[in-house]
């Protein structure tokens, strides 16, 4: 099958914000921004689950119970992911880098399932990962598995409303490129925001502690 030209940048895209995340959790090295490789280490249990201000949203063990702002621990297995239904509180909740890792996972898990799989699992069948290592691995199987489904779609499932089902956003009521777009944005922003959070906790002073 001829990929859709539509579809080109679009993959693009995706394998860029992949990377860049992928190596900024794992290294060795980062790109800096101009071709220069900047030496970083694998993202530390200390560091993914680093929380530097008071009422975030984190993943806990769900014998705990939800955080501030939550209720409701959303995975499964020992760990779950803070939440709550809409509507969702005003400022929304500062997350920490588990909390971002573990959502980029559900929506890239859940959205292959719902474009390309049963159509059936939840936020409840998907595992939240308690460790760094876990996490990257779970990370990194779901971005496989989803750049996998566009690879493979044709000119009019591009067009097509709906053609992937993924219960927890717009996707029912949009279009596949529309989809792709905003998957690629979340890998941006949160990864963006995860390299930021792992600067800060290196950089931060003594006053800084962290919590």
């Amino acid at each position: 099958m001829t990929m859709p030209p539509r579809m080109v940048p679009l993959l693009e895209q995706d394998d860029f914000a992949h990377r860049r995340l992928a190596d900024r959790l794992a290294g060795p090295v980062v790109d800096s921004g101009n071709g220069t490789d900047v030496a970083v280490g694998p993202l530390t249990d200390d560091e993914y689950l680093w929380e530097p201000v008071a009422a975030r949203w984190s993943v806990r063990r769900h014998a705990d119970g939800p955080g501030a702002r939550a209720t409701l621990l959303v995975g499964n297995g020992d760990w779950g992911r803070d939440a709550t239904p809409a509507p969702h509180p005003v400022p929304p909740p500062f997350t920490t880098p588990a909390w971002r890792l573990s959502h980029l996972t559900e929506l890239l898990a859940l959205r292959t399932d719902h474009t390309d799989g049963t159509r059936s699992l939840t936020r409840d069948d998907l595992p939240v990962a308690g460790d760094a290592a876990t996490a990257i691995a779970a990370f990194a199987a779901a971005a496989d598995a989803w750049r996998a489904v566009p690879a493979s779609t044709d000119e009019a499932a591009l067009d097509t409303v709906g053609h992937s089902a993924y219960p927890y956003g717009s996707d029912p009521e949009d279009r596949f490129a529309e989809v792709m777009w905003w998957v690629n944005q979340e890998l941006l922003h949160h990864g963006a925001e995860t390299a930021l959070l792992r600067d800060l906790r290196l950089h931060r002073g003594p006053a800084q502690p962290a919590a």
